[in-house]
C-alpha cells in the first residue's frame, strides 16, 4: 500500500545528528506527520526524560503529507541517515508497509525499514510553569555539564535574578561555574534551584552542535525543560529533577 507521503531535503545533515542524539534516549519513535510538519514525542524508557522534536514542513524543499504516523526503530534509521554527506539530497516515502528512504549523492541508495506497530499510548506534553527561563550560549553549556561530570553523577541549577550558578558536589570534591547577566541572558530568572541528572544532561548536551543558544527553564525541585531551536528545527527535553534528601 502506498501513501501520498513524501519527504524531501537537500540539507539532510542536520536531521541525522538529531536522530542520533534522540537514539540515545529511545530506540523506537512514532513520527507523527501532518500538513505543519513533522514532529517525535517520546518518553525513554525509566520515564524520566521526555523528548519533543518539530520540523516544520517549510524545512523540507519538498513536503507532501496528511495525517499519518510512522513507527520505527532509531537504531536503523540513525545508522542510515549517517550515511548522508553535506552534499546529499535525502527523500523519505511511506510505501508497502515500509520507509522508503532514498539517498543520492555519486550514486542512489535505496533502504525499505520495516514500519513498526507500536501501540503505546501517546503522552502528551505536560503543561509546566518554570521560575527562570535562562539563555546562554549552547557551547558553554554543554562544557559546564561535562566540568561537573568530572566530580559527581548530578549536577545543581541555581539562578538568582542577576547571577546563575551550575555546580556539582561529590564525595571529596566539587565543581562550580558561575555566570552573571554580563554573559547570558537573566531577564527572565529568579531565585530557583534544582539538581538533574547528568547522565541525561551529558546526552542532551549534544544538542548543542545543531544551535548557539541553549534555553534552560526550571524552578525549585522541578522537571528541566531545556530547548535548542534553529530556523529548521525545535528539539526540547523534560528531565525530572533528582530530589536531594536528608541523611
Amino acid at each position: 500500500m502506498y501513501s501520498d507521503m513524501l519527504l524531501k531535503t537537500e540539507q539532510p545533515k542536520m536531521l541525522s545528528e538529531v536522530i542520533g542524539i534522540i537514539s540515545e534516549l529511545v530506540t523506537e519513535v512514532k513520527l507523527k506527520l501532518n500538513k505543519d510538519g513533522l514532529t517525535i514525542i517520546a518518553v525513554d524508557p525509566a520515564n524520566v526524560a521526555m523528548i519533543i522534536f518539530k520540523v516544520p514542513a517549510s524545512a523540507f524543499s519538498q513536503f507532501e503529507a496528511g495525517e499519518e504516523t510512522i513507527g520505527i526503530n532509531l537504531e536503523i534509521l540513525r545508522a542510515v541517515l549517517k550515511i548522508c554527506t553535506a552534499g546529499s539530497s535525502l527523500i523519505m516515502k511511506n510505501e508497502d508497509g515500509f520507509l522508503k528512504i532514498e539517498i543520492v549523492d555519486k550514486i542512489k541508495r535505496e533502504f525499505m525499514l520495516s514500519i513498526l506497530d507500536l501501540e503505546s499510548k501517546d503522552k502528551p506534553i505536560p503543561e509546566l510553569e518554570f521560575a527562570t527561563r535562562i539563555e546562554m550560549n549552547s557551547l558553554d553549556f554543554a562544557a559546564a555539564i561535562e566540568d561537573c561530570a568530572i566530580v559527581s553523577d548530578s549536577c545543581g541549577f541555581e539562578a538568582e535574578p542577576t547571577n546563575f550558578f551550575i555546580f556539582a558536589k561529590g564525595p571529596i570534591n566539587s565543581a562550580k561555574l558561575s555566570y552573571s547577566s554580563d554573559e547570558i541572558d537573566l531577564s527572565s530568572a529568579i531565585k530557583s534551584k534544582s539538581r538533574y541528572s547528568i547522565e541525561y544532561l551529558m546526552k542532551m548536551t549534544k544538542a548543542a552542535k545543531i544551535t548557539d543558544k541553549a534555553i534552560i527553564n526550571f524552578s525549585t525541585d522541578y522537571p528541566l525543560k531545556l530547548e535548542f531551536k534553529n530556523q529548521n528545527i525545535e528539539l526540547g527535553f523534560i528531565l525530572a529533577p533528582r530530589i536531594e534528601t536528608e541523611d
